[in-house]
């Protein structure tokens, strides 16, 4: 269960009459996601169907039974989000085998070379995860996985061990997948890759980590019904980008938690940040960053906010010194850090979990992804394009050719 305070922190940075010009936009939004042209976004049926997931659940048992490795070749929303729950809900020690390696996310010739011979050795299965199967760096990294694979097993074996998720009927993949008769998922064409946890994108690899893809859909499907509070929290965003802070931390107080909001910076810059517009967000790990980047957020120029996550109940470790247990300790220093940091300039809304499971973690997605829509539909840009990211990659392969 997810818990929301979007007032203790914020109270003196937004007034009432700061939010009542926003009561027509809300009505109006909450009418397009209810029963409107955004209300697909509130169907488990368009993120992936009953079939695929009956597919995608079977499948995960074979892929644990015969791999080492299972290794995720894609780039931006197609791992990010996967590796956010995974990196979330696993043990820092002693994981689950199939070993869960990502690789296609940058272009270092030593990342390549030390992952190639590690796998020198190993059973593997490929999942390599693109819509238009021409990105840059997951197609690299498939062409030299490829050429490893095809060393090591023949062409009967790669039909059970090269797993393709793309496009249903477009691109180099889908008709790789035509040709070989290689295992395929199908990513929806309305689900752009940072939205796209949901799908088999998301839930293969984190079904075969281990989790329960079944809880974490129903975990989204609870969030559902929390629209008036996605709609609260982007227009609180809305209200304090006009009031100049221009820059928002995600900030979490459990390492496992880090690569969660890498997924939410993405999230959320890819869908507002357009037109000279949008919030730029970064993320902390606390305390950890109290003691690198807490001068700043305490003292520094005014432009920052805030959205806190934290986590109720954990394991149950006693300080005797203190005569409180570490985790209610860690929600001291979370309160207390946000009164500080409001006392000086920068206000904080906190986001709360009872605890981390997959549906809690499934709640927090789809509250996002909600969050991050209505905030672009405030801003008045689209939320489901990124023309900036193209630019980049038309320079490169314009130098390559």
């Amino acid at each position: 269960m997810i818990n929301f305070d979007f007032h203790k922190y914020i109270k003196k940075y937004i007034k009432k009459e700061d939010k009542i010009i926003y009561l027509d936009k809300a009505k109006s939004i909450k009418e397009r996601f209810v029963s409107g042209d955004l209300s697909y976004w509130n169907k488990l049926d368009t993120f992936i169907s009953k079939k695929e997931l009956i597919k995608l659940i079977n499948l995960t048992d074979f892929i644990k039974e015969n791999c080492d490795v299972f290794l995720v070749i894609g780039i931006g929303g197609s791992y990010m989000g996967s590796k956010a729950v995974i990196e979330a809900l696993s043990p820092l020690y002693h994981r689950k085998k199939p070993e869960i390696i990502f690789l296609g996310t940058n272009l270092t010739a030593e990342e390549y070379y030390e992952t190639i011979n590690y796998l020198e050795d190993k059973k593997v299965i490929v999942n390599v995860i693109s819509k238009s199967g021409t990105t840059l760096e997951p197609s690299i990294a498939f062409s030299l996985i490829m050429e490893m694979m095809e060393k090591k097993y023949s062409l009967d074996e790669l039909k059970n061990r090269i797993i393709i998720t793309t496009d249903s009927e477009d691109g180099d993949l889908r008709k790789l997948v035509n040709e070989k008769d290689f295992i395929s998922f199908t990513i929806p064409k309305n689900i752009g890759g940072r939205f796209s946890v949901f799908t088999p994108v998301g839930l293969l690899p984190i079904s075969v980590a281990g989790f329960n893809v079944a809880k974490i859909l129903d975990g989204a499907r609870e969030s559902f019904d929390k629209v008036d509070r996605a709609i609260e929290y982007a227009i609180i965003r809305d209200i304090l980008y006009h009031k100049h802070k221009y820059i928002e931390s995600f900030t979490v107080y459990n390492n496992k938690l880090y690569y969660f909001t890498e997924w939410l910076k993405q999230l959320f810059a890819e869908t507002q940040g357009k037109d000279s517009k949008g919030i730029l967000p970064i993320s902390c790990v606390n305390t950890r960053d109290l003691h690198s980047l807490g001068q700043f957020f305490q003292d520094g120029s005014d432009i920052i906010f805030e959205t806190v996550i934290g986590i109720d109940k954990d394991f149950k470790i006693a300080l005797e010194q203190y005569d409180i247990e570490l985790n209610n300790l860690n929600r001291i220093a979370l309160d207390k850090v946000a009164l500080a940091h409001s006392n000086g300039h920068t206000p904080s809304n906190i986001i709360t979990i009872d605890e981390k499971n997959e549906h809690t973690i499934g709640e927090l997605i789809y509250f996002f992804i909600l969050s991050s829509i209505i905030g672009a539909i405030l801003l008045d840009v689209n939320p489901f394009n990124q023309p900036g990211v193209q630019d980049y990659k038309d320079l490169i392969n314009n130098e390559l050719k």
